[in-house]
Formats: C-alpha cells, sequence, structure tokens
C-alpha cells in the first residue's frame, strides 16, 4: 500500500520519539536501580518495554506503506541528578511527544488516513497517561518532599 502525503515523514517523526522514549527510560531504570530505587527500576523497565512495542508497531506499519524505517536517529537523552529531575525531564518528553502525535494524527484525518490515525491514537494515549503518571508524582514529590517519596521506592 502507497502512504499518502507526509504520513511517512510524520512516522518516522514518533518512531524517533518512541526509540528516543526507550533510550531515556533504560537508562532511568538502570539509574533507579543503581540508586537503590527497586520500584522506580521496574516501572521504568515497563516503559521502555512499552516504546519497544510502539516503535515495532510504527516500523511494521511504516513497511506497510512502502516506506523505510529511520532506526538511526535518536534525539539527546535527558537524564538528571536525583528522581525528581528525571521525572521532570521525562514529563516534558512525553508532553512533547503528545504534541507530535496530536499533529500527526490531524495530519492523517487530513489526507484520508484512517489506519496510521487509528494507530498513532492507540499511542497517544499511552503517552497521555505517562504524562499524568509523572505530574502525579511530581505533585506527590512536592507534598510529601524527596526524601519521603524514594524512601517508598526502595522495594517493591
Amino acid at each position: 500500500m502507497k502512504a499518502r502525503e507526509g504520513v511517512l515523514e510524520f512516522l518516522n517523526q514518533v518512531l524517533k520519539a518512541e526509540l528516543t522514549a526507550m533510550h531515556q527510560y533504560l537508562l532511568h531504570a538502570a539509574m533507579c536501580k543503581n540508586w537503590g530505587y527497586e520500584r522506580l527500576h521496574d516501572y521504568y523497565g515497563h516503559l521502555a518495554n512499552e516504546e519497544v512495542l510502539h516503535s515495532a508497531e510504527l516500523i511494521d506499519h511504516i513497511l506497510y506503506l512502502s516506506g523505510t524505517p529511520d532506526v538511526a536517529q535518536i534525539d539527546p537523552i535527558a537524564h538528571g541528578n536525583n528522581v525528581e529531575a528525571l521525572f521532570r525531564a521525562d514529563l516534558n518528553f512525553e508532553r512533547e511527544d503528545v504534541e507530535l502525535l496530536r499533529t500527526a494524527i490531524a495530519h492523517c484525518t487530513t489526507v484520508g488516513d484512517f489506519t496510521t490515525r487509528h494507530l498513532l491514537e492507540h499511542m497517544i494515549q499511552d503517552s497521555e497517561k505517562h504524562v499524568d503518571w509523572f505530574e502525579t508524582r511530581l505533585r506527590t514529590i512536592s507534598q510529601v518532599g524527596l526524601e519521603r517519596f524514594v524512601s517508598e521506592q526502595i522495594k517493591k
């Protein structure tokens, strides 16, 4: 099947974001493990696996549309020196991802590619859940303090 105008470009932009997220979450999982925050390590591992699945879906869909997946590109990986800094970086990343997905979904609607739109709508639901998760954790940190928050992350 041939892609509609601009769809492959958007799909490769979203793929780049998903691959970046996967790398960022793998790094953050390792950092949390190193800091002794087992619960956060597990959650970041879950996020990384979710991004791998999204990347695989995008690669399959790009190939279905007779395109070439660009898997060689990622954006700079954000990190920090504590959990709160990681959460802020990840929240900013997820917010940018939501905006990219909204733009791509609108474009797919405009050009009449409803199959791609449906795929991206599934992904934006996950991204919006991630935004909520990071916002909630940052709000908790502001209420109870970082030290109290991370003390609850040591064991599952």
